[in-house]
């Protein structure tokens, strides 16, 4: 019978290992290995991504049941003690930095729109909740511990660009100020970064921007723009910011800007902002709405791969846990693409988990599995045949 790799394989060959090992060498991971190395410890925590593993003794006991056939992907079952002291003590910018080069050779990868500003991208972030063990490093109250996971997401190609992580008590706009701006793109988020300052060094960087206004900032000046029959708008308005902020300090987003009034179905009137003067209203309406995108993408990340159970207590346990559950996002991304049986998101890998350890094709995860003839059976009918 011809050899069949498992579906575990599969997902595996999508990653670039001589670049996982460059990264290794790099942050000096392996130094102090002692017989249980890195990628040892990658293929341990992607598997416990993949099978739904929520603690250090179902890893170790699945991991141990297929020994064998961890050895041909190059590694060894991991003890539990062994990948906790692991993920506590290894750096995680291993992780973070493959991570980092997956996104940038999907990104080569796919045809770039040709159109400037075409690509839309989505900031938020998402709270990761903890627990008092790791109250010496990421404390929010006296109650609550915390992390944040801080995101770009490409609302077209349907992956994060970049990630950062924090504590809970660093503001959404400190940490977008510290990411990199992609001139000539559309910026979608909501009132967490709030900052004119920010807002300015999109606009110079030819990006248009689609928030909101708080409740309390006037507009300017505005003047009243006509509405197409059919508009899902209530009111079309182009006016200017207040000219200073708090302490008497200039703004710095001199340009006109565009209000966009519309209605949720829930009711609520919400006043969007933009510094696209051109696109009609529903067309910046709609590109608000796309927000929803990365709420789904968080939620996703939560209920799929578990992010809110982490196996460690540390910050580097925690950010490495964090950056291994978004490279398998984009492993399972790469191998979904690869075949054409199974185009949702969710069917696949729920598919990949329910068959992690088969020898099966992901082309075939659809198709039912051959019956299994016991060799006792096959002798039972050999025998009725003579």
């Amino acid at each position: 019978m011809p050899h069949q790799n498992t579906v575990f394989h599969a997902i595996l060959q999508w990653v670039p290992w001589n670049e996982f090992d460059r990264l290794v060498e790099e942050h000096g991971a392996d130094e102090r290995a002692r017989g249980f190395s890195s990628r040892s410890q990658f293929v341990a925590m992607l598997y416990a991504q993949l099978s739904g593993g929520g603690s250090l003794r179902e890893i170790e006991a699945g991991q141990q049941s297929h020994a064998d056939r961890l050895y041909h992907l190059g590694a060894r079952p991991a003890r539990r003690s062994t990948l906790a002291e692991a993920n506590k003590d290894r750096p995680a910018g291993v992780f973070s930095d493959l991570f980092a080069l997956l996104v940038s050779r999907l990104q080569r990868g796919r045809a770039r729109r040709a159109i400037e500003g075409a690509n839309t991208y989505l900031i938020d972030s998402t709270a990761l909740p903890l627990d008092s063990r790791s109250a010496n490093w990421a404390r929010f109250s006296s109650q609550v511990c915390g992390a944040k996971m801080h995101v770009i997401y490409d609302a077209d190609a349907e992956q994060p660009t970049y990630v950062a992580f924090s504590t809970a008590n660093v503001n959404d706009i400190t940490a977008a100020q510290a990411m990199p701006i992609q001139a000539g793109m559309t910026y979608v988020f909501d009132l967490g970064y709030y900052d004119y300052k920010w807002w300015s060094k999109l606009d110079a960087a030819g990006c248009r921007i689609v928030t909101r206004f708080k409740a309390n900032t006037p507009l300017r000046d505005a003047v009243e723009r006509p509405l197409p029959a059919g508009s899902v708008a209530l009111s079309d308005r182009v006016g200017r910011l207040p000219k200073r902020l708090a302490f008497s300090r200039n703004n710095p987003m001199h340009e006109p800007v565009r209000e966009v009034r519309v209605k949720t179905d829930t009711g609520k009137i919400l006043r969007i902002l933009s510094n696209d003067l051109d696109a009609s209203a529903d067309e910046i309406a709609a590109l608000y709405k796309r927000r929803w995108a990365i709420e789904l993408f968080f939620r996703w990340m939560k209920q799929t791969l578990k992010i809110t159970r982490f196996l460690g207590t540390s910050e580097n346990a925690i950010r490495t846990q964090a950056a291994i559950a978004l490279i398998t996002f984009l492993l399972l991304r790469l191998a979904q693409e690869a075949q054409t049986a199974i185009t949702s998101a969710l069917a696949f890998a729920q598919l990949v988990r329910a068959n992690l350890m088969h020898a099966r094709r992901l082309q075939a995860l659809l198709d039912p599995e051959p019956p299994r003839v016991s060799n006792l059976h096959q002798l039972s009918l050999a025998l009725c045949k003579s």
